[in-house]
């Protein structure tokens, strides 16, 4: 009979090894050390810190976010304190937590990524990197640079080169007519994990006013909404690379875990659950244990093998 001492819920991507799936998402999250009065940051898989920027940021205009019905919209504007920054203040307080830190880096240009990726190659604290390719090039007429597998493969090639010491992972866009595609052009370029997928553009409007209930005229949609549409980019990624897909999109029960994981996923992070419980990521963390307990398990694997068989 197995029992809790022999749970492994431990997970590799890539070079890494994470003790458990759950990952909590950048942007939904700070630094980590704004919830770390709130959950015991050593519990979870890992984190993947606020993108950061080469100067800081100070985002969009209010309101940032609103509620949609099984969602959220969010317009933060990738509010940020700068790589710099964050290497002086945040970085040192995070390296006295156990668990693994990811840096999730974003750029206006090429250039910008280089940059950002150089100054973080030599702090130290860092398990890896998350490339957000979503983000309009202003020297290509702002075109996102995850909207076609060249401009993907162009920044996963240039920060592949300026970030050798660390994993990197690449955050993909959904608005794609073919995530297979693009995954395949991350993974030839040097990628080492993919996560699937960012927010869908979306918009909400206050018809009294005809205006954006927003600061902003758009905003990133996410929440239990978008889960049926990013399980099945998952499915399609994984289909197309041999690297691990990490998935995110409206998670917030241990089901929802099983789900992904069963399409593909070696692991997912959790985002908008974290505004309305802080304390989401920790308790997927144990509602996973105990299922794996109810299962009679001995690794994450063998829950979910027999549902990744019939969806393969």
């Amino acid at each position: 009979m197995t029992t809790a001492a022999a749970a492994d819920l431990g997970v590799q991507i890539g070079a890494l090894r994470l003790r458990n799936p759950i990952i909590a998402a950048s942007g939904t999250f700070g630094y980590g050390l704004e919830f770390a009065h709130l959950l015991d940051l050593n519990r979870l898989g890992g984190l993947v810190v606020k993108g950061l920027s080469r100067d800081p940021m100070d985002g969009a205009a209010p309101p940032r976010l609103i509620e949609t019905p099984s969602g959220m919209l969010n317009a933060v504007g990738l509010q940020n304190v700068g790589v710099r920054t964050f290497v002086a203040e945040k970085l040192p307080a995070l390296r006295k937590y156990a668990t693994t830190v990811i840096a999730n880096v974003f750029g206006a240009c090429l250039e910008d990524y280089i940059e950002v990726l150089k100054i973080l190659e030599d702090a130290e604290g860092l398990a890896g990197y998350e490339l957000n390719v979503s983000c309009p090039n202003v020297k290509k007429g702002g075109m996102q640079f995850g909207a076609n597998p060249s401009e993907v493969a162009e920044v996963v090639g240039a920060a592949r080169k300026a970030a050798a010491k660390r994993p990197l992972w690449v955050k993909l866009s959904p608005l794609v007519a073919d995530i297979g595609v693009i995954a395949r052009a991350a993974a030839e370029a040097g990628a080492d994990a993919l996560t699937v997928a960012n927010t869908y553009p979306a918009m909400a409007i206050d018809f009294r006013s005809g205006k954006s209930r927003l600061g902003s005229l758009t905003g990133g949609l996410s929440g239990p909404a978008i889960k049926p549409i990013t399980l099945r980019l998952v499915w399609e990624a994984r289909k197309s690379v041999e690297i691990p897909i990490i998935g995110l999109g409206g998670i917030e029960k241990v089901e929802d875990v099983l789900e992904y994981l069963s399409v593909g996923a070696k692991a997912v992070q959790v985002g908008t659950a974290s505004f309305a419980n802080p304390s989401a990521t920790e308790k997927l963390v144990g509602d996973l244990e105990r299922v794996w307990r109810t299962a009679k398990a001995r690794t994450i694997n063998e829950i979910t093998k027999h549902f990744a068989i019939e969806n393969s």
